[in-house]
């Protein structure tokens, strides 16, 4: 039952009064008017908190310090300062201080040179002008499965979690997967290119000669564009900086472990989530399917990608150059 109005003492004095004089309630109620409307809740008798004030704050401090503590740690802590509750209890004190318990993000591992060159190309970039991104040429390579998203999709249920309606069919290693380079800038995607074998220096030299430039000259990059790709050995050796040089591309320089400084990771995600709308059968039915529904991609999902680089920037900075949520 809902917890219901105490009135304070003046008023419910007032009441009395006014019934002992012959008045009836709906008479008092219309003569009392909106003084009900002023009185306040009375603290109401009730089963005491288990943990202390004290202990509250104890193991907020732990969880704050240490986010993987457990429940029963947390118990166990209790328990030694003379506190016996249960798990149930620690999980509604936690839930009472706002917060709870979620899956913990999986992030790229990042030491601590890979932290500072994060921070450095945040502050470095992070008063460029929105006409310096739009002059860049973004590049990277993905794997996609043939079943890659299917473990995303929802069903509506009660108990019956393996009805086969209920569940997704699923083969090993994602039924086979193909690895694929693509660009794209703020005006709209580039190439899309099927790596065959392993990729080495030679051949993604003949990538960049086959895709990048014509995709830069469809494009109409203009002379001052920037090509951006990561770390990779393959695109950081010297044989690779030399055919750069040669082709006089400006490239911009770039830390290690940034995909979330990166816009065409986003624009990845985008490509996967449309294969599985498609549900190819085969392979080759997945490479089609990709060039197809990447040349689909609107420029303006690519416009905003770019325009929103910025607020990646500034994530970075405020997280201290560890991982966000971009």
């Amino acid at each position: 039952m809902a917890m219901t109005r105490e009135l304070c003492k003046d008023i419910r004095d007032k009441i009395l009064d006014l019934h002992k004089a012959g008045m009836g309630y709906r008479t008092i109620g219309k003569q009392l008017g909106e003084k009900f409307k002023m009185t306040v809740n009375l603290l109401l008798s009730g089963a005491p908190c288990k943990i202390s004030p004290c202990g509250a704050s104890m193991i907020m401090r732990k969880v704050w310090d240490q986010p993987r503590t457990t429940r029963q740690d947390l118990v166990n802590d209790l328990k030694r300062a003379g506190t016996t509750v249960s798990k149930k209890t620690i999980s509604n004190t936690l839930r009472h201080h706002g917060l709870k318990s979620c899956s913990a993000r999986k992030v790229p591992l990042l030491k601590l040179a890979h932290v500072q060159a994060r921070l450095k190309f945040a502050n470095d970039h992070l008063d460029d002008p929105e006409e310096e991104w739009e002059k860049v040429m973004w590049s990277d390579e993905t794997k996609i499965e043939l079943f890659g998203l299917n473990s995303t999709r929802c069903v509506w249920r009660k108990n019956d979690e393996y009805n086969p309606k209920n569940t997704i069919p699923t083969v090993k290693h994602g039924g086979g997967n193909i690895i694929l380079w693509g660009c794209f800038s703020v005006k709209w995607t580039g190439r899309l290119h099927r790596i065959e074998g392993r990729m080495d220096g030679a051949m993604y030299h003949e990538i960049l000669a086959n895709n990048l430039l014509p995709s830069v000259r469809a494009l109409k990059m203009g002379r001052s564009w920037v090509f951006q790709h990561d770390n990779d050995p393959k695109h950081t050796a010297r044989a690779t900086k030399e055919w750069l040089r040669k082709k006089h591309l400006k490239v911009l320089e770039w830390p290690s472990q940034p995909p979330d400084l990166n816009p065409i990771e986003n624009l990845w995600r985008e490509l996967k989530v449309r294969i599985a709308q498609r549900q190819p059968r085969n392979l080759k039915d997945l490479e089609e399917v990709c060039m197809e529904e990447w040349a689909k991609i609107p420029a303006a999902v690519c416009a905003n990608l770019v325009k929103n680089n910025r607020k990646r920037i500034i994530a970075v900075i405020e997280n201290k150059g560890f991982c966000t949520k971009y």
